[in-house]
């Protein structure tokens, strides 16, 4: 595992320059912390919902988000960071940096890569979200490889992706798909995963969709008051990576 240092006045984990960096993918298990990751692309239907339910339950957010979607949902951004949710970066253009059936090979190039990530930075940075605000970088798709992670690490960012386990992130998923998963399906993974697991969902960065195909009509994010009721019932509290991953 790497060396985690802290940045003055950030309080991040980095890698040590002397460690092969490797992705951040839960917090401590030991601990009933965890955190809520949203993503966004290309919809957005859920942000006003998922933004007053957090208001209203006091929970903080981690949001991700492509170079298409902070231009396309300027507005949604804007009061997300007046609420103080931490706002990340996807990709600029929802790149997929390697095969499906090939993990270890890559579809881009490090020069295009970090174009890519720069752009997504530049549109956060006309919105107010300057680049040492937002140290950790989730990849498009959840899909990523040694060499992207690397890549990311020379870029002075930090690499996270969601805990798997559960079928959370499957909340994008529409009914003419083979993996359909519906909501009620999606919460009980969720419930079962931490009911049968040694360490539950301590440290579990949990992934939701910020808005979905049109075609979804059962939208799970219209589930999330009461996830948060159960999780917090469970004794769970949900926390910013910071708090996830800093250390004591």
């Amino acid at each position: 595992m790497p060396v985690a240092v802290f940045c003055i006045g950030l309080n991040f984990p980095l890698v040590s320059a002397h460690a092969q960096p490797t992705a951040l993918i839960r917090g401590d298990t030991t601990k009933p912390h965890m955190a809520l990751i949203f993503t966004g692309h290309e919809y957005a239907d859920g942000g006003d919902h998922i933004r007053q339910v957090l208001r209203e339950q006091e929970v903080p957010g981690s949001f991700f988000f492509t170079g298409i979607f902070y231009e396309r949902y300027a507005p949604l951004v804007r009061l997300l960071k007046a609420d103080r949710h931490y706002l990340g970066a996807h990709s600029d253009q929802h790149l997929l940096y390697a095969p499906w059936s090939a993990r270890d090979s890559l579809l881009v190039s490090r020069d295009s890569f970090l174009h890519d990530l720069n752009a997504n930075y530049a549109k956060m940075e006309k919105l107010g979200i300057a680049r040492p605000e937002a140290p950790w970088f989730l990849p498009p798709y959840e899909w990523y490889n040694d060499s992207i992670v690397q890549w990311t690490a020379d870029a002075g960012l930090q690499l996270i992706n969601m805990t798997y386990g559960t079928l959370s992130h499957a909340d994008y998923t529409t009914p003419d798909m083979p993996n359909y998963q519906n909501s009620a399906q999606i919460f009980q993974s969720i419930m079962d995963y931490e009911a049968a697991q040694e360490h539950g969902l301590n440290g579990f960065l949990l992934l939701l969709h910020i808005g979905t195909n049109p075609a979804r009509t059962d939208k799970f994010y219209l589930h999330l008051e009461a996830l948060i009721g159960e999780l917090q019932e469970r004794g769970y509290r949900l926390a910013t990576l910071q708090e996830l991953f800093q250390n004591d």
